[in-house]
């Protein structure tokens, strides 16, 4: 199911788009400040950001550059701002669109529509591996669970790039040459032995489970079927 972050500090119009959105069939979190808005961010994988431009703590452009620095998920402003200059300023921002209140809800629900169909057609942006979400948007992980959003696995950016190594790499063995080749971008000069099996043992204390095995004498494995969507 496709995920929504809604930033609206207006509590009336925050709740009339999401009885709209929940309605359509989407899951969606709302924020009604910058500060929660960031929040959430960092706690899921979105595909979309319907967010306002004036929040009591801040300003959403400031949220787009800072969403735009790790994420290319699609953005779409709400306003009361409708100036020419606002306007580009949101898209040189990295906004996709742009709607000026009072607008329609269902014009609203059309352009998410769109969006979603445009998510759908793009590359793939998530790899799911029983219950581990690897985002290739923000370049995070998950734990997805059975009730609430998917919970952020709290790794380093050297434990991602390896967690990504060896789920792209799903239920084949990679030796210690070529994980070092793909996550280090060297083939074992002057790296340390135990480089590969220190990041793995912490990489398996974190991420649970039994994804990652030793194979001994060659290299390791993750052990479960992964699938990119």
């Amino acid at each position: 199911m496709k995920s929504i972050l809604l930033v609206e500090d207006d509590k009336s119009l925050n709740q009339g788009i999401a009885l709209k959105l929940k309605k359509e069939g989407y899951r969606f979190s709302s924020a009604f400040s910058l500060g929660e808005a960031e929040e959430l961010f960092d706690s899921a994988a979105w595909d979309l950001i319907i967010c306002d431009v004036g929040l009591p703590d801040g300003s959403g452009l400031d949220f787009c550059r800072k969403v735009r620095q790790v994420s290319d998920v699609f953005i779409l402003f709400l306003t009361a701002l409708d100036s020419e200059i606002d306007m580009v300023t949101a898209y040189d921002l990295g906004a996709d669109d742009y709607m000026t209140k009072p607008f329609s809800l269902m014009v609203l629900v059309s352009k998410v529509h769109a969006f979603m169909r445009r998510a759908k057609e793009a590359p793939a942006v998530r790899i799911l591996s029983g219950d581990i979400l690897f985002s290739l948007r923000e370049m995070k992980a998950f734990r997805q669970r059975q009730e609430g959003g998917p919970e952020p696995i709290p790794l380093s950016k050297k434990e991602l790039q390896l967690l990504l190594c060896l789920m792209e790499n799903a239920c084949q063995i990679l030796t210690r040459e070529q994980i070092l080749e793909q996550v280090w971008g060297m083939e074992g000069q002057f790296v340390d032995d135990n480089t590969v099996p220190v990041n793995i043992s912490r990489l398996k204390g974190k991420i649970g489970g039994s994804y990652i095995q030793n194979v001994r004498g060659i290299g390791y494995i993750w052990t479960e079927e992964s699938f990119r969507e």
